[in-house]
C-alpha cells in the first residue's frame, strides 16, 4: 500500500485542542478526480491515488499508515453572533505532509462523517458542494489567490438529506493549516491562557517564523496576519469573488481562502452583490468584504490581548495600533491591484479617481466585471487581436473615460506589447461562472461528470486566450443567471 509521507505536528498539542476521530466509511466510493499536480507536490503518487487503494483513503474507508485522524475544536462569530463552540463538524484531518516547496500541509477529508462537533448534523457533504469547492478552489489557485486546494474528490454511493435526498461526496482538502481566527477565540473565551499561548507558539512556528525573533512575537504575528488578510481580500476584490460567509471561523491564520459554500464570482459588476442564501441582510456583500475582514481582525486582536502584555491597558493599546493600520494596508493592496489591472506600471495621484470612475461606469451600464477588464487588456495591446469582443464591447458611454485611460498610459515609458503582456497576467478571460458550475453539478447528479472535468481543465489556465465559441467564458443570459448559492451543511 502506498503511504502518505505524514509528518504530523498539531496532534502533539494537548487533547483539548481536538478529538481523535476516524472517518466514517461509506458504502460504495467511486473516484471523481485526482489533482495530479498537487499530489506530486505533496509527495503522493497520483497514479496510486487514482487506484482502489487511493479511493479507499479519500473516501475514509481506509486510514493510511502514519495518519492520526482528528477533528479540531474552534469557536467563532457567525454573521456577527458569538458561538462559543463550533469545530470540525463534517471534516476529519488525516495528518500533515511536507510538500516539495518545504511547506507543511494539512490533508483533510470534508464530508468524512460525524464528529463530536457535528451538532446533530450528519457529517456528510452533498455532491454539489464538493464539486463547487473543487472547481472554485482550484480556479482561485490558478488565479494566484491564496486558497485551500482540492487533492481529490469521490462519490460515496450514499445519499444525504438536504430538504431532499442528494448523492453524497467527499473532498480531500489541502491547506497550510486549518487554524482559524475562531480557534484562537475558543481558547481566549475559555480563559485558557496556557492553551492560547501554546496555539500562538504553533502558529508562529508554522506560519510566521520571522516573528519568533522579535521583541514581541505575538504582536509581530498579529501584524503579519493582518497584512496577509488585507492582501487576500484585495485579491478577492480584484477577481470579483464573493466569499459569502466571512465568519471568524472561516478566516484562516495562514491567510488562505477557506469554505467554498455559498461563494460565487460576480458577472455584472454591482458592489452590493450578495449570493449567499443565508446572508439575508447583505452583511457579506462584495463591497462589505474589506470592512468585515477588519472586523474579524478586531476579534483576533481581542483574543490575543492576554498574550500581548501583562498590563491589559497596554495590551489593548498595542492591539488597537495594529488594527488601526488595516485600512491603509488594505487600500495599498487594493490600489496596487487596480493599477495592475488597468495597466499602470507607476503610481499617480489621479489613479484612484480614474479607477473609481471606471467601476462606476461598469455598474451604471451593467457590464461584466471580468470581460470588461480583459477587453481593456486587448485595447492596451494590438487591437487587431481580440478573443473577448465576441462576448463584450464597451458601450459608447465609455469613450471619454477610455481617452483618459489612454492619456494616463502615455505618461509611462512602456511599450504596448509590454503593457498588454502584464495586463494579460492579471485579467483572466474565464472565471468559474456560477451558471456553468450549476450546470456541471446538475449533470453530475445525473451521472455525467464531463462538464465538471471540462470546466476544471479550462479554469487551470484562466489567462490564456480562447476561441470565439468558448461557452464557459460567456456571461449568463437572463434565464441562466443564478441569484442564490447555498451552504452544503
Amino acid at each position: 500500500m502506498m503511504q502518505f509521507p505524514f509528518n504530523n505536528s498539531f496532534v502533539r498539542m494537548p487533547d483539548r485542542f481536538f478529538s481523535r476521530q476516524l472517518p466514517t466509511p461509506v458504502r460504495k466510493p467511486a473516484l471523481i478526480k485526482v489533482n495530479q499536480q498537487l499530489a506530486r507536490q505533496l509527495g503522493i503518487d497520483p497514479d496510486w491515488l487514482e487506484s482502489d487503494g487511493g479511493v479507499k483513503v479519500i473516501s475514509g474507508n481506509q486510514v493510511p499508515e502514519g495518519a492520526d485522524p482528528i477533528a479540531t475544536v474552534y469557536a467563532g462569530h457567525q454573521f456577527g453572533s458569538w458561538n462559543p463552540q463550533l469545530g470540525d463538524g463534517r471534516a476529519v484531518l488525516l495528518g500533515e505532509v511536507i510538500g516539495s516547496d518545504g511547506n507543511r500541509y494539512d490533508i483533510q477529508l470534508k464530508g468524512g462523517g460525524q464528529t463530536p462537533y457535528s451538532r446533530m448534523g450528519d457529517g456528510r457533504a452533498p455532491l454539489g458542494p464538493v464539486l463547487r469547492e473543487y472547481i472554485v478552489s482550484e480556479a482561485m489557485a490558478a488565479l494566484g489567490i491564496p486558497t485551500t486546494r482540492a487533492l481529490a474528490a469521490v462519490t460515496t454511493g450514499e445519499d444525504v438529506y438536504r430538504e431532499k435526498y442528494l448523492p453524497g461526496g467527499i473532498i480531500a482538502r489541502v491547506a497550510k493549516s486549518h487554524i482559524r481566527i475562531g480557534t484562537l477565540q475558543y481558547f481566549a473565551a475559555q480563559n485558557d491562557i496556557e492553551g492560547l499561548g501554546l496555539l500562538v507558539e504553533h502558529i508562529i512556528a508554522r506560519h510566521y517564523p520571522e516573528a519568533a525573533g522579535s521583541s514581541n512575537p505575538v504582536l509581530t504575528m498579529y501584524e503579519s496576519a493582518l497584512s496577509k488578510q488585507a492582501s487576500l481580500v484585495a485579491k478577492w476584490q480584484m477577481a470579483g469573488f464573493i466569499h459569502g460567509v466571512m465568519n471568524t471561523d472561516n478566516m484562516l491564520m495562514s491567510g488562505e481562502t477557506i469554505d467554498y459554500g455559498p461563494c460565487a464570482f460576480m458577472d455584472t459588476y454591482d458592489p452590493d452583490t450578495v449570493f449567499s442564501s443565508i446572508d439575508q441582510n447583505g452583511r457579506y456583500a462584495y463591497c462589505n468584504q474589506p470592512g468585515i475582514a477588519h472586523w474579524n481582525l478586531a476579534c483576533l486582536g481581542q483574543a490575543l490581548i492576554p498574550l500581548l502584555d501583562d498590563n491589559r491597558d497596554i495590551a489593548t493599546g498595542l492591539a488597537k495600533e495594529v488594527l488601526d493600520g488595516f485600512p491603509e494596508c488594505f487600500f495599498h493592496e487594493y490600489m496596487s491591484g487596480l493599477r495592475n489591472k488597468l495597466g499602470f506600471s507607476t503610481a499617480c495621484n489621479d489613479d484612484e479617481t480614474l479607477a473609481k470612475d471606471f467601476l462606476n461606469l461598469l455598474a451604471k451600464n451593467q457590464c461584466d466585471f471580468t470581460l470588461a477588464f480583459r477587453r481593456l487588456t486587448e485595447l492596451a495591446g494590438d487591437t487587431s487581436h481580440s478573443c473577448t469582443n465576441a462576448y463584450f464591447e464597451f458601450p459608447p458611454e465609455f469613450a471619454p473615460w477610455l481617452d483618459r485611460w489612454a492619456a494616463r498610459h502615455s505618461t509611462e515609458d512602456i511599450s504596448r506589447t509590454e503593457r498588454h503582456s502584464s495586463m494579460s497576467k492579471v485579467n483572466p478571460v474565464i472565471i468559474p461562472r456560477n451558471h456553468i458550475i450549476e450546470q456541471a453539478i446538475s449533470s453530475a447528479y445525473d451521472g455525467d461528470f464531463s462538464l465538471f472535468h471540462q470546466l476544471s481543465d479550462k479554469l487551470s489556465s484562466p489567462f490564456n486566450d480562447i476561441g470565439e465559441n468558448e461557452k464557459i467564458a460567456r456571461p449568463p443570459s437572463l434565464d441562466q443567471i443564478v441569484h442564490k448559492t447555498f451552504c452544503g451543511t
